[in-house]
């Protein structure tokens, strides 16, 4: 080996036990964002080979078994508001139940300094699980979806308990309903296809990005432009439109 290959290697070995300590540092801390910027920073660092990909599993694993047992009461929620869903659910839905509360106590380590959901969290947990037992609630899915959306978001700022698992949660909730409704009750190719362009598209493309980067890449969000927010209102109206046309009938 030539001496600026040596140097080279001695280089890449001092980054990567930087990246090590750092990712250390960020699994032990309390701020899930800096776990999330170490876990992908070390996962990009390490080439995305099998043991780097298997490395990164273990480790988000890990600890979002560790932040669900510091948040008993938190687990205990979200297992409850499942439980109160399922008693609705057809047994179709309850692959969507499981991978519902899978999702959400895996991701309470974004409560922060948070040891319960509270009841804006809960709303958003709640909606994210309504499809599970679409076959008794009907058109109810989608009004329950938009009053929950409207209330969840007020009620936290008014009470001061935003946090990032609502933030993140309110848009994955409601990436995931919709998208689910659409594909089952819209038969228009136009409404899907605009449907994944406001939620489904923009959640792969931040995944993508985010891993590719090595770091969280966050939605851009205006509070004014906001077609996701657009969409959501007018799939409700064609919704209740379809309802007041199917009575007068």
């Amino acid at each position: 080996m030539t001496d600026a290959a040596a140097a080279r290697a001695r280089v890449r070995a001092r980054a990567l036990r930087r990246v090590e300590n750092a990712r250390l540092a960020a699994l032990a801390g309390t701020d899930s964002r800096a776990a999330t910027e170490a876990l992908l920073s070390g996962l990009r660092a390490q080439g995305f080979g099998p043991r780097a990909l298997g490395r990164f599993a273990y480790d988000a694993t890990r600890r979002s078994i560790l932040e669900a047992r510091k948040r008993p009461a938190a687990v205990a929620e979200t297992t409850a508001i499942h439980l109160a869903i399922g008693a609705l659910a057809h047994p179709h839905g309850r692959a969507w139940l499981a991978t519902s509360w899978l999702m959400t106590v895996t991701h309470l380590g974004m409560l922060e300094q948070r040891r319960t959901l509270g009841l804006p969290n809960l709303l958003t947990v709640a909606r994210a699980a309504l499809p599970a037992a679409a076959h008794r609630l009907g058109a109810a899915v989608p009004v329950l979806a938009l009053a929950t959306d409207f209330v969840d978001g007020k009620l936290a700022r008014r009470t001061g308990t935003v946090t990032r698992f609502g933030t993140q949660g309110d848009y994955l909730a409601d990436a995931a309903l919709w998208t689910w409704f659409t594909l089952r009750y819209e038969s228009s190719r136009a409404w899907q296809v605009a449907t994944f362009a406001a939620w489904a598209i923009p959640v792969g493309a931040l995944t993508v990005a985010s891993f590719a980067r090595g770091g969280m890449v966050d939605l851009p969000r205006s509070r004014w432009i906001r077609p996701a927010a657009v969409m959501e209102v007018l799939i409700g109206a064609r919704v209740v439109v379809r309802l007041v046309q199917s009575r007068r009938r």
